[in-house]
């Protein structure tokens, strides 16, 4: 078979070659058409559930909107996991869902058992569905300036940035935080409605009827038809004050004659600070679309926007600079890559025309895996591309160039250079096959990754195994028709070729001289490698684990929580201050604080928590410290002397994907579940302090809870009875008491604002005036609240979270100085050994450790199938055991030189590092095919078993050293790269350049060692068997 495509190859090379330039515009159109993103999508496949519930506290939210919701979606076809938080007047449910159920299918069952559950909730409350956005969404955030009031500011946002921007292909939603939102108030005095004989709810009730269009159909005059449209709709505060209430013969009682009406700002949970008070606005993406198109699109619609005079969008956070980043990085390590492996061609090869031909096979490799990626829906982004080495995809088109060149320069007349050129192709196109072959089966079992790792690096793997099969198929077909064509007149025979040629010689000879003395000391130089290998495994176990290195965004953001039950305006008022502390260090360029809930809640920050968005300068102007970790320390030091906050520092990106992955926003999440709360607090509390005296813990804190004053309103039915009074009639009174209960909406053009029916400030300041609120019986006796309920301050929950069905708090912390696995490890130890838990009460561990857990099970379970692989396409090879054995003694040896280099940088181990061992076994695997295949050539030959080893090794000296220097030098610029985005691809480089070192030395002196030993004894049946392989003679 393969000799056959080799002869129609050559016999039509020219036809090859046009097919390779049709290949060219076809990934060419692929590559533009990519989209082009940071990071690929980590986000699990989840649908979230919003439902804002005003005024109802978070025990009433729990119980009556997210219990039945949360019930509902348990049974789900293909769930995975429900959570949920309840807070005042919100609750949120998320359901993730296995990651092979289609998004909008997900989205229509959850929509499906809402609607079967309706009836079940309160009145007038209604879920939606959250945007259908990923933890990379929020892709651009803004704050907005301008000669303008808070409330119009926030005008301009609602009604016209917000709704431009929203036309806007590829846009989910935009979001808004801050301002003030401008609503009709009408602030009722209790007692002269009290004196009209008016409640509150008749109050209400003539809002609604006065405020309303209405139509009549039309009527026909003469030869025309009218149509009739009633306009009764109220538009200003004079409108709504002119709402009759009662109407007597001589005159009539009017709105205005027993409440103030007024435009003032509506109740808010949110806050956005940048200098003073402003307002702030978030572009989310949709979930798939291409993020670097989207935020031109974004920009240039900004640009084309008609602001009023002197309002301007300012940005302060923009994924643009870490998508650019990225690829630039990406561009920067293939560049150098590229350059690198065409030097190392040039020099062993000996021919620039040689080495260019080999090196053609790069980008042609590239576009084919770009075709692969347009297939499988894959972004280019730091995975997908980030961990392509050049010189492991051109390894398959070294060993035909050089065995094609080496056939050529042993060539004397004997036959035409096109039948060198023919025989070299047949003799390693076996062997580079399932060498090339190996190398993609070792990619394989990453495709079988769950969770955020399978997310992480399934499109590598992708992009990879397409890459290699391209250029296997290139090998196969392009080498050999251009080599036939550009040196079908030979090789040149000029003196700088012979002195070219001669330095390779000179190496092979001394390399001769190696190998024969380390057969002859055969026990020395094994028992040697048995004992580097022993210490190798064993240091293992004394590197720290870690998920996955941190990526650097160049921005920080400090989590910032404040005590539980803080009012808004208190919590603006420290969070200023956080904002002039960090103001003090120079390397702060900007400072963004956004405290709360947005206005449509996809985040479910309470007043008393805040996101602190830090913007440093470039940290070449910096003049005090060298890196960002020692500005974060010294920011952490001086913020810690602020009373009342706690603090957690990580990065917008980062935090998101913590957030949304796992609703924790820490490295490390011990979970308490429970049902008593008082209870699961006593036991967060000794959580806290064991997992704070855990060297390396960084801002240990618990998930408030509890601790928010409430103001507690008990009824007294036997009171509501005497006076024949309704819980209702409570009700609304306490809600205009506090803040104020919404009743109709104006619409002024495209505008909307809401009319909340609320009391006088006077009534609102305290307990004591809720308490002297007056509410009107039907008998007409004037009623205060204090003598239809007890109302009583308390202290009660901040929010409820759940999960899987059960209440939990949670005690976080992030690491620091330290690897996550060697803290959590310790972490858990302590708990084993000094947590008592009641009956019924369990933890669980979250948050990073989470993933990095999930992913050494499952690496336990891909890498022996790695190795199994592995063995079974050698012995497809060889069609020998013992040779298959020989060959897979590479990769243990593989592991010293990536373990080595590991411990030289002072790196821990990752999943990067993990994913780089996996692809450094295919590559060490495949100089051992080369190798042993040329020794059992020359054995078919009649060699004896050491002559044949001594003659094979020299014979593939050179493309056994090609190979691993161009795929080790292709990971090169990555290894050393401090671009944006080389934290990842660092671990991973690193591996695959010390492993190839160590199982270069293995293969070129270990390996013909091992070999001579194990067929000393016999002759191996695979060396019969290549008289039945043409392709090997």
């Amino acid at each position: 078979m393969l000799n056959r495509i080799i002869d129609f190859t050559i016999a039509y090379r020219w036809f090859v070659l046009v097919s390779a330039l049709i290949l060219v515009g076809v990934g060419g159109y692929a590559l533009y058409t990519i989209p082009v993103e940071a990071f690929p999508d980590l986000t699990n496949n989840q649908v979230v559930v919003v439902t804002e519930a005003p005024s109802l506290p978070p025990t009433e939210v729990e119980q009556l909107v997210t219990y039945p919701i949360e019930q509902a979606m348990l049974g789900l076809p293909k769930k995975q996991e429900v959570r949920s938080l309840s807070k005042l007047g919100l609750s949120m449910v998320t359901v993730i869902f296995d990651d092979s159920v289609p998004m909008y299918f997900a989205r229509q069952v959850v929509n499906e058992r809402l609607q079967q559950i309706a009836s079940r909730l309160p009145q007038g409350i209604q879920p939606v569905l959250g945007p259908p956005s990923t933890a990379f969404g929020e892709l651009y955030q803004y704050t907005l300036s301008g000669p303008m009031s808070a409330m119009q500011l926030k005008d301009v946002q609602e009604w016209t940035i917000k709704n431009q921007l929203r036309t806007v292909p590829g846009v989910s939603d935009v979001n808004t935080w801050g301002g003030e939102t401008k609503q009709f108030q009408i602030k009722v005095d209790p007692t002269l409605i009290g004196q009209y004989g008016l409640t509150l709810r008749d109050i209400a009730t003539r809002v609604e009827q006065n405020n309303t269009n209405f139509g009549g159909g039309y009527i026909e005059h003469a030869s025309e038809q009218y149509t009739v449209r009633g306009t009764g709709r109220t538009v200003t505060t004079d409108d709504i004050g002119s709402i009759v209430l009662i109407a007597n013969q001589g005159s009539s009682v009017l709105l205005r004659d027993v409440a103030e009406i007024a435009i003032g700002a509506a109740p808010k949970q949110g806050a956005t600070l940048r200098g003073g008070e402003t307002v702030s606005g978030m572009v989310i993406m949709l979930k798939g679309d291409n993020g670097k198109r989207v935020l031109e699109l974004v920009k240039e619609k900004i640009a084309s926007m008609s602001l009023p005079v002197g309002v301007k969008i300012v940005p302060f956070y923009d994924q643009s600079s870490v998508i650019d980043g990225t690829i630039a990085t990406v561009k920067k390590n293939l560049f150098e890559g590229f350059v690198l492996v065409t030097v190392v061609l040039l020099l062993f090869l000996g021919n620039i025309r040689a080495a260019l031909i080999t090196a053609s096979i790069i980008p042609l490799s590239m576009l084919i895996s770009f075709l692969g990626m347009r297939l499988f829906g894959i972004s280019a982004n730091l995975m997908s591309l980030g961990a392509i080495d050049f010189g492991m995809i051109v390894d398959g088109a070294v060993v035909m160039m050089e065995n094609s060149v080496h056939r050529l320069e042993d060539e004397h007349g004997q036959e035409s250079p096109l039948d060198s050129v023919r025989r070299a192709a047949k003799e390693v196109a076996r062997p580079m096959t399932f060498g090339v072959a190996i190398i993609i089966a070792v990619y394989l079992p990453i495709l079988f990754l769950e969770g955020l790792e399978g997310r992480m690096f399934r499109p590598m793997a992708i992009t990879v195994c397409a890459a290699l099969f391209g250029s296997l198929l290139l090998a196969l077909t392009v080498i050999p028709a251009l080599a036939s064509l550009i040196f079908r007149h030979g090789l040149p025979r000029g003196a700088s070729h012979q002195k070219w040629q001669g330095w390779v010689e000179r190496l092979n000879n001394r390399y001769g001289r190696l190998l024969e003395w380390h057969i002859q000391h055969r026990r020395l130089t094994v028992g040697t490698a048995l004992l580097i290998l022993a210490v190798a495994i064993g240091s293992l176990f004394f590197i720290g684990t870690e998920f996955m290195p941190q990526l650097d965004e160049g921005s920080i953001l400090v989590e910032t929580r404040k005590l539980p039950g803080v009012s808004l305006t208190e919590s603006v008022e420290m969070s200023k201050r956080v904002q002039q502390t960090l103001r003090a260090f120079p390397e702060i360029q900007d400072i963004v604080i956004k405290i709360g809930r947005p206005d449509f809640a996809t985040e479910a920050m309470g007043i008393n928590e805040g996101d602190t968005y830090v913007l440093p300068r470039p940290i070449n102007t910096w003049t005090r410290f060298h890196t960002k970790e020692e500005l974060i320390e010294a920011m952490d030091q001086e913020l810690s002397k602020i009373p009342g906050i706690s603090y957690s520092f990580t990065q917008p990106m980062a935090m998101r994907v913590d957030e949304t992955v796992s609703g924790i926003k820490a490295d490390l999440a011990v979970k308490i579940f429970g049902d008593d709360f008082r209870t699961l607090e006593s036991l967060s509390q000794q959580v806290l302090h064991y997992v704070a005296s855990v060297p390396g813990a960084a801002n240990p804190q618990i998930e408030v809870t509890s601790g928010v004053a409430e103001l507690s309103v008990r009824v007294d039915r036997s009171a509501l009875a005497r006076y024949g009074l309704n819980v209702s009639d409570v009700q609304q009174a306490v809600e205009a008491g506090a803040s104020g209960s919404v009743v109709s909406e104006v619409i002024d053009g495209q505008k909307r604002y809401t009319v909340a029916l609320r009391m006088p400030d006077r009534y609102r300041s305290d307990p004591d005036a809720i308490r002297r609120i007056v509410l009107r019986a039907p008998g007409g006796e004037q009623v205060m609240l204090s003598e239809l309920a007890r109302i009583e301050v308390n202290r009660g929950a901040e929010k409820i979270n759940r999960e899987e069905g059960q209440r939990r708090v949670v005690v976080m912390a992030n690491v620091r100085g330290r690897d996550l696995g060697g803290f959590v490890s310790e972490v858990r130890s302590k708990l084993g050994r000094e947590l008592k838990l009641p009956p019924g009460y369990f933890l669980e561990y979250g948050g990073q450790f989470e993933n990095q857990e999930r992913a050494t099970r499952r690496l336990m379970l891909v890498i022996p199938l790695v190795v199994g692989i592995i063995f079974g396409l050698l012995y497809m090879t060889f069609m020998a055991v013992k040779q298959s054995i020989l060959v897979l003694a590479n990769v243990p040896f593989a592991l010293v030189g990536g373990i080595a280099a590991l411990w030289l940088r002072g790196m821990n181990l990752n999943l990067s590092a993990s994913v780089g061992f996996i692809a450094l076994f295919g590559v060490a695997v495949l100089n051992g095919v080369v190798l042993v295949t040329s020794i059992n050539q020359l054995r078919h030959e009649g060699l004896s078993v050491r002559a044949a080893v001594v003659a094979g090794s020299r014979r593939r000296l050179r493309p056994v050293l090609m190979t691993a220097l161009v795929a080790s030098l292709g990971f090169v610029p990555m290894a050393v790269s401090t671009s944006t985005g080389a934290e990842i691809q660092r671990p991973l480089a690193t591996v695959v350049i010390g492993g190839l070192f160590s199982s270069t030395i293995l293969t070129l002196f270990l390996l013909p060692i091992f070999y001579e030993w194990m067929m000393k004894g016999g002759r191996e049946p695979a060396v019969e068997s290549l008289k039945e392989q043409p392709a090997l003679q």
